[in-house]
């Protein structure tokens, strides 16, 4: 009868109150939870078939679910490993277990932020419990075992393994004007030497000299210098490569650059790129002396001898003092000698359906059949925003709503209370009318 389903009804939407006033204490507690995505209801009608000239109250249901893709404000903070997604996207993360275990085997779970710390692993981690997840880099700062649309590519983020560096020297840059004068006859032939400091894969410190002696004609100028290049890693001592160079003296625009470099011993002379190859003790390097044409290397002007531009790579050994991770996502580890260097790359994790993700602890979520696939971005690039830094992501739940909506949760399960009260008095009274 129709007083019954009056009476069912109104329970139902006690329930459904009841859940709502759930959501709402949870969202009031995490006001200030850093990472928190507010959780909120969803009311539907529940339509039972009628009969004519009857009525029958099919009450109403509820789903629950949580705001994923709400964007909480970013706040500054002053820890460069604290994270957050500016836009769209989470963060990847593990559990402890997942430290230890196959990439296969290891728990995946999602972040919109977090304060992450070095462990006493060296394991980046929240308070929580909750292990950065990232893809490894070369020493080149290429992404190594990078899978985007699976979690198997992923590591967790040491940075103990980093706690001193040091850099080979690979490559030099010599920019040296020569003085045009001392190629002139009756100069006094003099050489010219330039040592230049460099890093051997140890971190010592060690030193190329390069020594340019001008040819000397009998008349005129020559426009021609003999190149030594001695390395002090050298224990044999000497000469480990020479080579001449001419340099063009005609009135045009390459007056004063590189014409021809010859009688190369010990390297290798690339005359496209201007790199002179050659073997130090500790490997292989680039000195780079321009090409024919080019005035960015070696020159010969009337002016003073000047090695005004001379630059390498590399660095001796460091001790690591802080790490970053830049808007790219890159984690980079920075050293007292002022070099930098790349260790992973923290993508950014998305699903079609971000508010079907499962919500668990600790703010974090977990692939569902209702999210849809998980795929992989670069930070900033795709459907996703940028990782953010030195930040953390405010919860999402405004208290001047949530009381808003306590208020009207309230008058709601009051009503509904009320109507029970009412059936079961006219449910007494139709009883009454048996005595």
């Amino acid at each position: 009868m129709s007083i019954s389903s009056s009476l069912n009804a109104s329970v139902a939407g006690l329930r459904v109150n009841a859940t709502r006033l759930a959501t709402i204490s949870d969202n009031i507690a995490n006001s200030a939870t850093f990472g928190y995505k507010r959780s909120d209801v969803d009311f539907s009608t529940q339509v039972l078939r009628q009969r004519e000239n009857a009525y029958a109250a099919g009450g109403v249901s509820v789903s629950v679910f949580r705001d994923v893709e709400a964007q909480g404000s970013l706040i500054n903070t002053g820890g460069a490993t604290d994270l957050a997604i500016s836009g769209r996207g989470l963060l990847p993360v593990t559990d402890e277990t997942g430290t230890t275990t196959l990439a296969s085997q290891r728990p995946l779970s999602l972040v919109p932020t977090g304060s992450f710390l070095p462990d006493e692993n060296g394991l980046l981690r929240t308070s929580s419990g909750l292990f950065l997840l990232g893809w490894e880099v070369d020493a080149a700062g290429n992404v190594l075992n990078q899978t985007r649309d699976n979690a198997s590519g992923l590591v967790p983020v040491n940075v103990s393994p980093n706690q001193f560096v040091a850099s080979r020297t690979t490559e030099i840059t010599m920019g040296i004007n020569l003085p045009a004068d001392a190629t002139n006859a009756g100069s006094t032939g003099d050489p010219f030497t330039v040592p230049v400091e460099y890093f051997d894969n140890l971190g010592r410190s060690e030193t190329l000299t390069v020594t340019f002696t001008p040819n000397i004609p009998g008349t005129g100028s020559s426009n021609q210098w003999s190149a030594t290049v001695e390395d002090s890693a050298n224990l044999a001592g000497g000469v480990i490569a020479s080579f001449d160079v001419e340099f063009d003296a005609t009135a045009t625009a390459t007056s004063g650059s590189i014409l021809n470099v010859t009688n190369v011993a010990g390297g290798v002379y690339d005359g496209t790129t201007g790199a002179f190859s050659l073997n130090v003790a500790g490997g292989p390097m680039t000195l780079n002396i321009g090409a024919p044409g080019d005035n960015a290397g070696l020159t010969q002007l009337a002016g003073p001898f000047s090695p005004n531009a001379i630059s390498k790579d590399g660095s001796q050994i460091g001790n690591l003092t802080a790490i970053e991770i830049d808007d790219n996502g890159f984690v980079e580890a920075i050293y007292d000698s002022g070099f930098r260097r790349t260790l992973y790359q923290i993508p950014v994790a998305d699903v079609p359906n971000l508010n079907g993700l499962q919500a668990q602890n600790n703010q974090s979520y977990a692939i569902s059949q209702t999210s849809g696939d998980l795929y992989f971005w670069d930070s900033g690039t795709g459907t996703v925003g940028t990782v953010t830094g030195f930040a953390l992501m405010e919860s999402t739940t405004d208290v001047a709503s949530e009381l808003t909506d306590l208020i009207a949760t309230q008058r709601a399960y009051s009503s509904n209370a009320t109507v029970v009260q009412t059936v079961d008095e006219m449910l007494q009274e139709t009883s009454n009318l048996g005595r």
